[in-house]
């Protein structure tokens, strides 16, 4: 486990109360994934060592999609990776539309010292190493046509580390942003970075003046990406990995659109391989996995990347990684986890209050709330125990008389399991951006 500053763990705190899942700290009461980290993990030594490769994390509802994915981004942010998380949207993210997908990713962009938007630090870190080698090389900074040699280079390791796969509009926003910098235009350095991260909103005359024409499209967004690759690897970064959330909302998209999005997704997988130092990630639900209106409806993807199991036994190593659903023991652990950091007042009370047994108890008492379906209960169970959790830090909890478990906001999927229902048609509830 590792350790958390207050920030991170007020940051835990104040997700949790709202039922979501935090974006730091995850490893603190991360719980029975240990095998499917450990397989994330390897795949990230893969993509680190040049490969190109993808992921798929499947779950049902309450089973740690959302969770599992973040705590990838944490681990590859600790192995210097840069990250991209993207969550799937019926309105303005659909995969055969690899312009939005790649909107999406750059915008999202992350490393450890920049949370968001971190195109234009990974861009700097870049040329400032491409400086630093120039002047290892004997090259002047001070000299006249120092800034010229820096753009040489630029293009020279953009063309070679892409074998001249990127358009030249891609190495030509580079040298402009270089050049704006360096004459101390950053309006129209900002302006351009705004192009390079997808955006179609940019004036004509940061454009003009740096010799570019129109907007990144569909057809050519993915050699942008080639683009974005190469300056990721070349600025030092052990390389690039990119979550894409909660695919099952495929599903509810209208049957032309979903038809087109799923064969987007298809490309995708069929390009990994080429595109080294890069891992895809993606989660989705059994339903959208299996069902014939998701992955198996599509042939040629079903086939690349079908689950298989032996015995009730599936490995890991195969493309979709399974998530299985929580128990009573592991929703017991960390509930521990989270009162062992929890920011208290007095401790002593809150562990007074709070006691293993106490857990116990709330956890049979949210259970039974669901009807005795654990995989459903993560996401209440957790925000009535740092409810509860407040109130003991506050002097105000009596356990003896706590009124009866109601959720709070279920969503649907909860809501059916609380009134005697099954967790079916997953596909049809917005749950992953929940807890768990």
């Amino acid at each position: 486990m590792s350790t958390l500053s207050d920030r991170q763990i007020h940051h835990i705190f104040e997700r949790l109360r709202s039922g979501v899942v935090p974006e730091h700290g995850l490893d603190a009461f991360a719980v029975g994934i240990e095998r499917q980290r450990r397989e994330i993990a390897r795949q990230l030594d893969l993509v680190q060592a040049g490969e190109g490769t993808f992921k798929l994390l499947r779950g049902g509802y309450g089973c740690g999609k959302t969770f599992t994915a973040r705590l990838a981004l944490h681990d590859a942010k600790a192995r210097n990776f840069v990250t991209s998380f993207v969550v799937v949207s019926d309105n303005d993210l659909h995969f055969h539309r690899f312009d939005e997908l790649y909107r999406k990713v750059v915008e999202s962009l992350s490393t450890r010292t920049s949370e968001r938007g971190a195109l234009g630090d990974i861009i700097d870190r870049w040329i400032a190493l491409v400086e630093q080698q120039l002047e290892e090389g004997g090259a002047d900074p001070d000299a006249p046509d120092f800034d010229e040699k820096v753009r040489a280079a630029m293009n020279q390791r953009i063309e070679s580390s892409t074998q001249g796969r990127t358009p030249e509009d891609f190495a030509r926003a580079l040298r402009a942003v270089f050049d704006r910098k360096q004459a101390r235009k950053l309006d129209e350095a900002s302006a351009l970075l705004s192009w390079l991260s997808g955006s179609d909103k940019v004036p004509q005359g940061p454009k003009r003046d740096a010799g570019i024409k129109g907007e990144i499209g569909s057809a050519d967004a993915m050699a942008y990406l080639r683009g974005i690759l190469a300056v990721v690897k070349a600025a030092g970064y052990a390389g690039l990995l990119i979550v894409i959330d909660e695919a099952e909302t495929i599903l509810r998209m209208r049957q032309d659109v979903r038809g087109k999005t799923l064969n987007g997704m298809r490309q995708i997988i069929d390009m990994a391989s080429e595109y080294g130092h890069l891992l895809w990630l993606f989660t989705g639900t059994p339903d959208f996995f299996d069902s014939p209106r998701g992955v198996k409806g599509l042939a040629p993807l079903h086939e690349r990347v079908q689950f298989l199991e032996h015995n009730g036994v599936a490995s890991m190593k195969q493309p979709q990684l399974q998530l299985t659903p929580f128990d009573k023991d592991r929703l017991r652990d960390v509930a521990l986890r989270l009162r062992a950091i929890y920011p208290a007042t007095d401790r002593a009370a809150l562990e007074k209050a709070i006691t293993p047994e106490f857990i116990t108890r709330l956890v049979t008492e949210v259970t039974e709330g669901f009807k005795g379906d654990v995989g459903v209960v993560p996401r209440q169970f957790l925000r009535r125990l740092v409810d509860l959790m407040d109130l003991a830090d506050e002097g105000t909890l009596t356990p003896e008389t706590l009124p009866p478990f109601e959720p709070k906001d279920p969503t649907d999927v909860e809501r059916r399991v609380a009134q005697g229902g099954a967790p079916e048609d997953l596909s049809a509830d917005d749950d992953d951006g929940v807890l768990m």
